[in-house]
């Protein structure tokens, strides 16, 4: 049997469900290489309008990207999953896990830059993204959300001029769980009152978010923008648990 098109696959699911940064937004920031407005804009990325030139993060901390990365991605669970609320608090400890002699107001500005980065994110939605999210939704498509994110990430989220979109919206911090375990999908399969096998998942494939998802009968799609831009060494690891490769969302449509 030939195997569907991706846009008969969505007409046929009653659900869409969307990962957030590097899907539907995104910002310097939360990736492993510095970009200009410029080169974004020169790459063609749907997210070129909400990169932004100043420091990250790792730099005005005074530490090198790869480690602060690692104590994103790597070693801050806690931090996903809600255990650490207070932001001064656990980017300290992140941040001092590193390098001990970082000052408590070096750690401070580093919050605060960190909050206002992911707060335009949230609010400069990409027009692609709403684009997409508008015409599903008029489609009658139900829409659901999954992302891990700590309490900064998402602070500003009622802001965001797609917020009032989605049906369900999980975040990992609220949840108590993060993608890729079970219970974190399993959160925004109960608020929309489907089965797995309704769903479409789309995202651009960090934190086995696919493998999790197509595990429980979700049929997978990954977006490769970002990924070929940020980190093209791991677009063929992320495919293999992708059932559909796309690289701009308007290919759902």
């Amino acid at each position: 049997m030939a195997k569907l098109k991706l846009s008969e696959v969505i007409s046929s699911k009653p659900v869409v469900i969307f990962d957030l940064f590097h899907t539907l937004t995104s910002l310097e920031s939360t990736g492993r290489v510095e970009v200009s407005a410029d080169n974004a804009l020169q790459n063609g990325s749907q997210f070129s309008e909400t990169w932004s030139t100043g420091p990250t993060t790792s730099q005005l901390l005074g530490v090198s990207n790869d480690a602060w990365i690692e104590q994103l991605h790597e070693k801050s669970r806690q931090r996903l999953a809600g255990a650490w609320k207070d932001p001064y608090v656990f980017i300290e400890k992140m941040a001092h896990a590193i390098d001990p002699d970082i000052s408590s107001e070096v750690i401070r500005v580093a919050v605060e830059n960190r909050i206002n980065r992911f707060a335009s994110a949230m609010r400069d939605i990409p027009g692609q993204s709403a684009d997409v999210l508008k015409t599903l939704k008029g489609r009658g498509r139900k829409l659901g959300l999954i992302s891990n994110a700590d309490v900064t990430e998402v602070a500003a989220w009622d802001q965001s001029p797609i917020a009032h979109l989605f049906d369900s919206t999980v975040f990992s911090c609220v949840a108590g769980f993060v993608k890729p375990e079970r219970q974190i999908y399993d959160v925004c399969l109960a608020e929309l009152g489907v089965s797995s096998n309704d769903c479409v998942y789309v995202g651009d494939g960090g934190s086995d978010e696919l493998k999790g998802a197509r595990s429980l009968g979700m049929t997978t799609v990954m977006i490769t923008g970002e990924v070929e831009r940020l980190w093209p060494d791991k677009l063929d690891v992320r495919k293999k648990d992708a059932d559909y490769v796309i690289r701009e969302l308007s290919e759902l449509l």
